[in-house]
Order: C-alpha cells, then structure tokens, then sequence
C-alpha cells in the first residue's frame, strides 16, 4: 500500500513539472494500451529531467534576434512573404526521405538520412541557417547523416541547432560524441514530443505521438519498421566479443564514463514503436497595401501621416480620412490566415492504426476542428499506401489537400554530378569507369483515390505567396548532352582515341583482359564530408565471385554501392563477409550501420541465411555500436569483432571468441593472411594488407602521413591503396593534418616495392583531379569513384592520365594558377603584401572557385579538428 502511494505521488510530481495538463490530449481513450503509452511517456521524460533537475533555457542566436528587431522596426509583425516546401531526398533505396523548408527568416530539415548534406551541398541548399531538424523516428533510415550534418553545421559557423521528435534522440547526440568530439562550438539540444509546442518568425509545429500496434511476438516489430534481430540475443554476443583488455580499453575511452562492457547492464531505452508527425501552421501574413488604390482614393502616400494609416489598415480597422471613410478591404488584399502542412511517416503497417485514428491529425480532415491541411507529406512506403485503412484516412481530407509522397518507388535522379562525370569518363574506358546504373521501381504503384503527386529531387511546393506545385528546380539528367560537352572538349577525344589503340594493340594488356579477380571498385574517393562529385571513404575488394572485403565506410556508401550495381546491388551486399575499418573519423565508419542494415535485408530478400559480418575496426568502435544498439536500434548481432591491434604483427590473440573470428574470417576469403599496423594519423588509426592464398598482396594506407610500418607490411604488395589528401608544396599542411602529399603516398609505394600504386582520399579542394606531381610514373594511377579496376589493368591507367588530363584541362589550369600564387605569396612574404593579393585572388575567382573554397574552409576545419 505505502509502495502504491509513493509511486503515485511521484507521477503527480512528474505531471506538473512537465506540464500536461496544459496540452490538448492526442487520443482520448481508457484502453489498456493508451495508460501504457502514458506511463511511457513519464518514464521516458523521468528519466531525461530527474526530479530537483533544472533546465537552462535556451537563448536565441544572436542573428536571429538582429532580425526580428529589424523587423520590428520597420513595423513588420506578420509572417513571411515566401515560403515553401522542396524535396531532397525521394525517399529510394540510395537516398532516404528528407524535407527541406524555406522561409525568408528560418531554415529546417525534416529527417536527415544518409546523403542528405551532400545532397544539399549539390543543388545549393545553404545549411548555414539550418538550426532546426525534424526528425519522425529514430532509425538510422531517418538519422543517418545526421552526425554528419551536425559536424557541418559546425564548422560552417551554425551557433545553436535544435532536434525535434522522439527522446532517444538525447541519446543518440550523446553517441556519436563518441567519434565526433564534445561539439563545444555548436549548441545541440533535444525537443522532444512532450515538451511545449514550438513556435517562430515563420509557423507554428505541433508535434504528435504516434505508437504502432503491440503483435504476440514480443513486442518485434518487422525489419522496416523497427530492426528485428537475427538469430543470436545481443547480450550473449556482447560478452562473447569482448576480452578483459578490451573492457578496460573502452572503458577508458568513453566519452561519457559509462561503463560499455558486459559486465555492466545495458539500461536498453530504444522504442521502434514510437514515430512522431508533425503539423505545422504558418503564421497569418497581412494583406499587402495597394499604393494605386490608395491614390485613387485621396490617402496621402510619400507623407509621414500614411505610415499610422496603413498600420491601422492592414489591422482591420477602417480609417476616415477628409471625412471619407476607408476600408481594409478597399486598399489592401486579403489577409492570409497560414496554410496548414503535415510530414507523417508511417514506416510499417503496424503504425497504420496510430496515423489512422489520431485525433490530432484529424482535426485538420474534413469537418475537422482546426484548418484543413493545404499539404500531407507521406513519407509512406507502398505497402502501406495499398492498405484500405490508409486510403481511407487520405480520402477524409478535403479535395484542396495534396498529398506528396516519398518512398522506394520514386522515378528521380538525385546526385547529377556523379552522373555527369561518371558518363564522361565512361568515353576514356568504358570497363574501368563503367555507366552508373539508376535502380528501378519493383512495386506496382498503390491505386489511390485522391490526388498525389510522387516525390522528385528538388521538387517544391509553394505555399506562399501563391500555393503551386513548381518543377523548374528538378535536375535533368542528359546522357547525351554530357558525352556531347566532353566531346567539344579541346584534345579529348583525339586522347580518347589513342588510349583506345594501345588497348587493342598491346599484348600484355590483351592477355590481361582475362583475370577478372581480385577487382577494386572505389565507392569513396574524397576527404572528409560528402561533396558533389567525391564521396567519402569506401573502397570494396571483390576477392571472387562469391566474397568480398569492405575497406572503410564512409557516410553514403552505401548509396554509392546502390549507384554502382543497380538492382544487382542485394546480391553484392550479401557477399561482403568482412569489413575494415581503419579509424574512427567520422568519414571513415558512418556507413557501416546503413550497410549492415540493407545487407540484413538483402539477405532475407534472397532467401539466404543471415550471418554477422566480421568487423575489423578499433575496439573503440564498440562504445558507439554499444550505445546505438542501447538506446536506438539493435545492431550488435550484426558484428563479430576482431580489433584492429589483434592483428598486428607479435601481438598475442586473446582468448575468448577473437581468435576463432580471426581463422574463420581467413578461411572465408580464401586469405593467407590479413595484416594490421598502426600508422601516423590520430590514435588507434591502422593500415591493413590482405595477403591471398593465390599469392596476390594488397595494402590500404587508412589515413596516414608517410609511414615505415605500412611499408614493412605491404612489401612486394601487388596493389597499394594510398592516401594523397593534398599536392606537393603543402607538406606543412599535411603535417599540421596528418595527411600525405601526392609524391610522399608515392614514395612509400616505391620503398615497399609496390607493383602498382592508386592514389585516392584526395582534399575536396580537388574535387575533380589532384594535381600531378613530377613523380608520377608507369607505376601510378588516381582513383575516382565508381572506378572498378583489375590487375591486369596496371599497363593501361597510366594511359588513362593523357585523356584526364585534357578532360579536366580547365580545372588543372586553375589549380596550378592557385598553387602559383600561393608560392609568389610565400616567396613575398609580409601580411600586406598577402592581404593584397588574397583580394586579388578573390577578385579574380570565379564562382566555382568560391564555391570549392566555401569546401575547402569546413573541411580544413574538419581535418584539424580531427
């Protein structure tokens, strides 16, 4: 009795100082399953503010309140002028739904999955006024690129950033500081579903709960709704993978204290069953004041008596003015009320219930109490779109309402740039730089009864002034007009044609055309964020036609495996077996839980059994799958880890589960040997070479300055993999970095005795080729991503070179005048003389060039930071 009154008297507590009371209930209902939610609810804000914990409230960025001060004193009270709504993400496999809204003064995201900042950085849409991001659940389909998206924001000088949606997402900002650093220069914070509506300048967001149905199976939801596990529980894999040392090590690495090992309790928070929707009110906007009518009817424009005249107009208020009276209506146009929009997702048919029901949401339907939704957005996949009770909820909305929908089944072309240049250096050797191959619809479209509009990239939808659907932004993707602008391209193709006619006429290359493994195929080819043209780190070894290695995974390489194979892209997932990863540097990993995600479901697709991959990474890397698995979704099954040191030449494999991972990873890949050690990067940062039972040696630099270990264990490689962040004459730079220069990452080819050296991680600055350095020879060859290449290809990608370099004559011309001016600044000296000709430079630069500077700047930030 006294445990009950306690308890109660704790939940009373709990209501006023998160102060329900005030809120207007979403579902009023007395089902067992309804009281389950609510306590859930409390249990979830319990937990984030502890009783007797106070929290700071936030302050406005010092612009924006610059802003709303001029606002007022140039009178203006009312809402934007210019809003609208525009697609980023449609919602296919390569890249996840997202939202971009636009109003003169805010900016905001709704959901950030993998690719969304490069896909903004693409088609120009600023993030450097994005400090609000919407998030519908907390999956990694949603949240992907959001650590990425964050670390950009940073550096791009973004002082507060705010997530709205579920709880966990405090628990997901304090994961990735795992990899990310404190973020001291960036104020992050947690609006969750329970906390008070949000309002700004621009509208009003009401955030609404939505729980899925409870199924007699344990409360597991399916794989696209929440993640269900594979066969083995996690807390057996979480102590079979660890050894005493390895506790300590992560131990001492956490960012937080906590303790990550098995010894300790995970205190598991994640909640798949959980989405939240969000309807959002424009504020109203005033009529505008009719100057020619005002005329007409004798108002004295241009004097200082107008300005309380107008005011009082635009009020409501009639006005008598030389004993005539004025009305509103007579010199102003209508005022705008605020249109209505909404972003549901309903990710699963277990949610269909909770959308369908809400009575939130159906205040804004026909005979609703609230206005009618101007605009649904459905981030709904088509099983869900085909289900009656879905139909049925989207026909309760009045006709005026359009309904957008994001899902796999969109017809749209996101990253034009990739596009562009892959179908360009196609013409220079069809096999090497092979056509990208756009995946394809495989569900019949669901027969809805009322009119929607299927997501493109860059779609908009107009909300003010005038509300319109506007498609002059979608990006045309021409394969011929790009092979046509190459063409016209000075030398090119006389280039083109010379590489042909080596190709057919030497021996060598001709008897080498039939060794069709090992096979690279470059996924990632640039440094530090995702750019237009260069993603981040992924490069994927095809050992034979049945297994794989993935070494690194940057943010969005799964997309580019998408890009790559097309609709055979399940069939390539379920042969990687293993996967490397060399540091803990947010361009080298964050991939990793999108692949093993889609490669669960390639698995299931194909009817094949699920197996955890063998993940050869840092040990470090456990603090964040551990917290992620904890609070988010699961995904320890999903691993068998080997650390990184463990197979380092002389050092002792624990016992445990390590050593037997270690032989059957070997086995596996038909592998004689798969070698780490460490290199001169940042802390727990190694280089691998794989060694094959058919004699063939590959080495992968990681990140790293020029390094004798990498040597040693890569001597007499067939192939090194090597890092060239930057060109020669900036050795201070890499240094201060901790990167190599072109000739350096050749000079450790050389001293290894390397058959063939590819240079790839090159600096953003070289988005599409890095300069040449005198050392470049017969031995050497730049990667590019989407370039798959063989050992028997070594004789011809020294030949490509001539082509490339008539390709890209333009950017390399640029790149050397800058490198010129650099070193006539360095061979000066003196900050005056600099400062001179840096507003020369400036003045000169084109706007390519500000744009690759405006690159260069967040990743120069992201490398030292690093």
């Amino acid at each position: 009795m006294n445990t009950g009154y306690l308890t109660l008297k704790s939940f009373t507590l709990l209501c006023v100082k998160c102060k329900l009371a005030p809120r207007p209930p979403a579902v009023v209902r007395c089902d067992s399953r309804t009281v389950f939610q609510f306590f859930r609810t409390m249990a979830t804000v319990a937990e984030r503010n502890p009783p007797g914990s106070k929290k700071a409230k936030q302050k406005e960025p010092l612009r924006r309140v610059k802003a709303k001060e001029n606002r007022g004193k140039r009178g203006e009270v009312h809402g934007p002028s210019t809003v609208y709504l525009q697609v980023v993400g449609a919602g296919s496999r390569d890249n996840a739904a997202s939202v971009y809204v636009f109003s003169e003064y805010n900016r905001y995201l709704f959901n950030c999955g993998e690719g969304t900042q490069r896909l903004m950085q693409e088609h120009k849409l600023k993030a450097a006024r994005l400090d609000n991001i919407f998030l519908t659940r907390v999956s990694w389909h949603n949240v992907g690129g959001l650590s990425g998206m964050i670390l950009t924001l940073k550096d791009t000088g973004v002082p507060e950033c705010v997530l709205s949606g579920p709880p966990q997402l405090e628990n997901y900002l304090n994961a990735i500081k795992v990899f990310s650093g404190p973020l001291e220069d960036i104020k992050l914070s947690v609006r969750p579903y329970t906390e008070e509506t949000y309002a700004d300048d621009t509208m009003t967001v009401y955030q609404v709960p939505i729980f899925a149905q409870s199924r007699g199976d344990g409360g597991k939801l399916s794989p696209r709704s929440g993640r269900s596990s594979p066969s083995r529980s996690s807390a057996f894999q979480r102590n079979e993978l660890w050894s005493p040392e390895d506790k300590q090590t992560v131990h001492a690495n956490s960012c937080r204290g906590r303790a990550s090992s098995p010894d300790a309790k995970p205190r598991v928070t994640r909640d798949t069953s959980l989405v939240v929707a969000f309807i959002c009110k424009l504020h109203p906007k005033k009529g505008n004041f009719l100057v020619a009518q005002a005329k007409e009817l004798g108002l004295p424009i241009g004097t200082a008596a107008i300005g309380p005249i107008i005011a009082a107009l635009k009020d409501g208020r009639s006005v008598t003015h030389e004993g005539k009276e004025i009305r509103p209506e007579d010199v102003c146009t209508p005022t705008d009320p605020g249109p209505v929009f909404i972003v549901v997702e309903c990710p699963s048919e277990e949610f269909v219930e909770g959308v369908c029901t809400n009575q939130q949401l159906g205040r804004h339907q026909t005979g609703g109490t609230e206005d009618s939704a101007a605009l649904v957005v459905h981030m709904t996949p088509e099983s869900v779109l085909k289900t009656d009770q879905y139909k049925r909820w989207m026909e309760r909305f009045p006709s005026t309402t359009e309904h957008l929908i994001l899902n796999e089944n969109v017809c749209t072309v996101h990253n034009v740039r990739s596009l562009k240049i892959q179908a360009q250096l196609n013409m220079i050797h069809p096999e090497i730089f092979p056509e990208l191959k756009p995946s394809k619809a495989k569900e019949t479209q669901a027969a809805l009864h009322v009119p929607n509009v299927r997501a493109e990239c860059l779609l908009k939808f107009q909300l003010r002034p005038v509300m319109e659907w506007q498609r002059d932004a979608i990006p045309s993707c021409d394969t011929e007009e790009f092979v046509k602008e190459a063409s016209e391209v000075p030398n090119f193709l006389r280039e083109v044609d010379e590489g042909k006619r080596f190709r057919s006429t030497d021996a060598a290359v001709l008897s080498g055309q039939a060794e069709k493994y090992p096979e690279v195929v470059f996924l990632g080819t640039g440094s530090a964020l995702p750019m237009k043209i260069r993603n981040v780190s992924g490069t994927l070894v095809n050992i034979s036609s049945s297994q794989s290695v993935l070494l690194d995974c940057g943010e969005g390489t799964f997309g580019q495996l998408c890009r790559h194979y097309g609709d055979a892209v399940d069939d390539t997932l379920s042969k990687i077996s293993t996967v490397f990863i060399s540091h803990m540097h947010a361009d080298h990993h964050t991939g990793l839980l999108n692949l093993l995600y889609q490669r669960e479901r390639a698995l299931a697709t194909l009817g094949k059994a699920f197996s955890p991959i063998y993940l050869i990474a840092p040990i470090q890397i456990m603090t964040w799958l551990n917290q992620y698995h904890d609070y988010c979704e699961e995904i320890l099954s999903h691993v068998n880890i080997v650390p990184n040191k463990f197979l380092c030449k002389g050092v002792d494999v624990p016992k445990y589960k390590t050593k037997s991972f270690i032989q059957a990873m070997l086995k596996k890949n038909d592998l004689e040997k798969f070698q780490t050690c460490p290199v001169r990067h940042c802390k727990n940062a190694y280089a691998c070479s794989i060694t094959h039972q058919s004699g063939w040696k590959l080495a992968f630099s990681g990140d790293t300055m020029p390094c004798d270990a990498l040597a040693h264990i890569g001597k007499d490689a067939t192939l090194l993999i090597h890092e060239a962040t930057l060109e020669d004459g900036l050795e201070e730079e890499a240094v201060e970095k901790r990167h190599s220069t072109t000739s350096q990452a050749i000079g450790i080819g050389m001293k290894m005795n390397a058959e063939f050296i590819m240079l790839n991680h090159f600096s953003q600055r070289y988005a599409k080729i890095p300069l040449f350095s005198e050392d470049f020879n017969d031995r050497v060859g730049i990667s590019f991503d989407h370039m798959k290449i063989r050992f028997g290809d070594f004789r011809v990608l020294p030949r490509l070179i001539p082509a490339l370099k008539a390709l890209f004559a333009e950017e390399i011309g640029e790149m050397e005048e800058r490198r010129e001016r650099r070193e006539l600044k360095n061979t000066r000296g003196g900050d005056g003389e600099q400062e001179a000709s840096g507003v020369v430079e400036m003045g000169r630069a084109t706007k390519r060039d500000q744009e690759e500077a405006v690159a260069h700047n967040v990743e120069a930030k992201r490398l030292k930071a690093s």
